[in-house]
This record gives structure tokens, sequence and C-alpha cells, in this order.
């Protein structure tokens, strides 16, 4: 009995491995309008609008938003970073995080449903595929015809157009980390570099490839999200739901008929919500990992509704307490915003307050000491005791700087570092300075490791000089 019940369930596993990854039939979405169409395709042009301008804007005479790989040099406005400043990349990070965080425990997945890059270039090019094939019906039915003029004219146009959008889009990700005026002068004259010519190909390739054939399989077997989004949803989070009770028995109807007299609910089982799926799911059969929460099958019913003459809603944002308790939509806005919610609330502030705090107070420049190792310590002319340091000075800002180096620590120490240090706009210089201690200092001290102080303190003509305090040791030989 064990070993048949253990046959059966190889065989189901085997039964659903072939499924998941045999071949999927061709998902043809229609084209649909309504309240939540208006916000993605919103939200598409603002993405868009700031990734494709944002590389061409200027800042003191340079790319405003700029990460120079070469010089080690990141540009964001009047930021300038540095890789020691690795620190501003984990906040961004874990920011994003917990935003994603907080957005599915209230609203599930709004990241994939209107912003997420796979989202906003499949709606491109499905806008261009609706430019050039037709609506649904259209692009069924010149797939199924014959290849005639028509038909290359069509298709090449469109993969034309793709081609071309995908090559610019991977033109404007390298200008993010290459200057895009001098980047776009070596397109125009074929002069790029082996690299530049591997990225923006390889960007192009993964844009056209998902946005223009993989699409749905994206985001059902490639993105992890769909996958372990069911740990961030509960019986309070608003979902795309179907509302069972009032539309099911589903059938068809004339316009005038009355469902009720007929035993039925609401939903004319017109298929139009699966239509307008770009994953292709019935969103009646309950919630599932494949739904990229787009409301694409919202604004679809709502539009037969209105037709019909019913009220909107029959899909909808929904909780899953509100449509089993049968809440008012007071009701289940005010439990959508439960402690859950309102810890990853103040979380996020938190985070999001001490990063732009850290960043509003950081400092103009950095300090780095390096012990010169070829000469730990030394007696020079007096008896006097030397040490000598390398120190690194980053310019964080765009302006030229000054500094003066002055070390404490031991009493009335003497430094040597030349004139007053100075660096140019976002630069970083290496400068050696010489420290010397008197000899009845070295040897009250005794021998051995001292801790000592650098403070390097900016020199401005008007306001507040700023001050950088590093520590390091002053040696006392024996």
């Amino acid at each position: 009995m064990n070993s048949r019940t253990e046959t059966s369930t190889t065989e189901q596993a085997a039964v659903k491995t072939v499924a998941l990854y045999q071949k999927t039939q061709k998902i043809y979405p229609r084209a649909v309008s309504g309240f939540f169409s208006n916000w993605r395709w919103a939200l598409v042009w603002i993405t868009q609008i700031v990734f494709y301008a944002t590389p061409w804007l200027q800042w003191n005479d340079r790319q405003a938003v700029l990460f120079d790989l070469l010089t080690r040099r990141f540009y964001i406005g009047g930021l300038v970073l540095y890789p020691q400043d690795f620190i501003y990349l984990t906040g961004l990070l874990i920011i994003s995080a917990y935003a994603l965080f907080l957005f599915t425990a209230v609203a599930g997945r709004l990241w994939c449903g209107y912003a997420c890059p796979q989202t906003v270039y499949t709606e491109i090019f499905l806008w261009f595929e609706h430019r050039f094939e037709g609506d649904r019906a259209k692009r069924m039915r010149l797939d199924e015809a014959p290849w005639n003029g028509e038909k290359i004219l069509r298709k090449g146009g469109k993969q034309l157009v793709w081609i071309l959008f995908a090559l610019w889009t991977g033109f404007t990700f390298v200008g993010y980390f290459t200057p895009i005026r001098s980047l776009g002068a070596s397109v125009l004259s074929l002069g790029l570099g082996p690299w530049e010519w591997f990225w923006v190909l390889f960007y192009a390739f993964a844009t056209y490839g998902n946005a223009g054939f993989m699409r749905e399989q994206v985001c059902k077997y490639m993105c992890p999200y769909a996958r372990f989004q069911s740990a961030m949803f509960d019986k309070d989070t608003l979902i795309i739901s179907y509302d069972a009770e009032r539309g099911d028995p589903r059938g068809a109807r004339g316009k005038k008929v009355d469902p009720k007299s007929k035993g039925l609910g609401d939903c004319v089982d017109c298929g139009v919500c699966v239509q307008v799926c770009p994953t292709g799911i019935d969103i009646r059969n309950g919630l599932q990992y494949e739904c990229i929460g787009c409301s694409a099958c919202i604004d679809a019913c709502d539009g037969i509704m209105d037709k019909m003459g019913y009220e909107p809603g029959l899909i909808r944002y929904a909780t899953q307490h509100s449509l089993q308790q049968h809440l008012t939509r007071a009701q289940m806005w005010r439990r959508a915003f439960r402690p859950r919610v309102l810890i990853y609330t103040v979380i996020l502030v938190l985070i999001v307050g001490a990063v732009g705090a850290s960043l509003w107070l950081r400092s103009p420049f950095r300090v780095d000491v390096v012990r010169d190792r070829a000469s730990l310590a030394r007696i020079v002319d007096e008896g006097n005791i030397e040490n000598v340091y390398r120190l690194q000075i980053m310019n964080a800002t765009e302006q030229t700087q000054r500094f003066r180096i002055t070390a404490s620590g031991l009493p009335s120490l003497k430094v040597d570092a030349g004139n007053a240090v100075e660096i140019g706009p976002a630069e970083a210089h290496w400068v050696t300075v010489s420290v010397q201690a008197a000899f009845e200092v070295a040897a009250q001290a005794g021998p051995g490791s001292h801790e000592i102080h650098f403070d390097v303190e900016r020199v401005e003509a008007s306001g507040a000089p700023a001050v950088v305090r590093e520590k390091s040791t002053f040696i006392v030989p024996r």
C-alpha cells in the first residue's frame, strides 16, 4: 500500500514538473483603459522621463548624475561620493527593502504592477505592438495568417522599433557610467571601447528579450518575488479580488435581463478579465502567485459592469477579511493600517531620517592616515624623535579647498607638512607628514607606541572651518 502511494505521488510530481516547463501558449493581452490603467501609464511616463533625461542634466559643468568607475567618483547633483561611502548604498538598499515590505503588506504587489522595469518596458513594447499589429484579435489573426507582404511589413516594422528602442535604452544605461555626451560622440564615430560596446548591447538585448518575448515568463518563473510574496500577505492585505458571493453563478445574459430572475450573479462570464491579464490568469479563481497586481482586470470588469448597468467593483482591491465579514470600506482601510504596517512605517522613517541626517552632516572631506613603513621612527637633529606618515585627503566638494594639518596627543608636537595643502574639486591627494617630538618629551613618555591625533582643518575665506580628526600612533624607539 505504501509503495503504491509513493509511486502515485512520484508520478503526480513528474506531471507537475512537465506542466511547469512545457512550452506555454502565447498570451495576447487586450488593451484596456480606466482609472488604474491611467495610473500605470503615468508611472511609465514618470520613470522613463527620469531614466532617459537624467544623464543629460548638467551640474557645475559636468553631468549631474554620473557613476565614474574609472576615477571612482560618484556624482549625484552636488553630492560627491567615494568608494568609502559604500554605507550609503547599503542604506539605500535597506530603505528599498523596507519600502517593499510596507507597500506589499498594505496593498500587495504595487511595485510589480506599476513601477517594476519588467512591467514598464513590457507596457512600452506592447504599445509598439498595438500600433503595428492592432489589438488582441488582430494580432492573433496576423500570427495565424500565412506570410505575405503586409505581415512582413508589420512584423518587421515592430521588430525594428523594438531594436532601436532597446539600443537607446542600453545607450542611456551606459551613459550613467560614462559621460553621455562624449559617449554619444563615440557612438556616432563608432569609437566606443570594448566594454562600452558590451554593456550597450547587453542591456539592449536584455530589454529586447525580456519585454519583447519573455514578458510574463520573467514574472512567473524568474522573479523570486512571486514566490515569497505570500510571506508578506495576510488577511488584511489589500489584494485584487473577485467578489464570488456577488458574481456567482456566472452566465451570459442580455442587458435588459434581471440576473436574479435567471438565478445568476453579476458576472456575465465574458472573459475580458482574462483577456487583459498580462500573465494570462483568471482572477476569478482567487489569488495566484502569477498575479502581478497591475489592476487591468479591475478596469476591464468595471467597463463591462458600466455597460450592463451594474454596480462597479465586482473585481476590486479588497482584503480577505472584508470579503468574508462584509466589512465597509472604512472598516477595511482601518484594518489595513494594522500594527505590522505601523512598525514597518516607523522603521522606514527612522532609517530614511538617519541616512538623510548622515548625508546632511557629512564632512566636506575625508582623511585616511597610513604610516610610512620604510621609516617607523628615527632620531633627527637635536635628539628629536621623528615619525613619518602619509595622509590621504579627499575633497568631497566641487570647489578647491585648502587644509592645515596639526597633531596632538604628546606635548609640543611639531608637524612638517609644508604650507597649507591645496586640493582641487573632487580630488584626492597623498600628503607626506613628518611629526617630531622633543627628546625630553619622548624620554618622559617612554619607549613604545603612543596615541596621537591628526587634525585636518579646512581653511576657508569665510564661514566656520571644518575639522576632521584621525587617530594614529607615535613610536618612541628604545
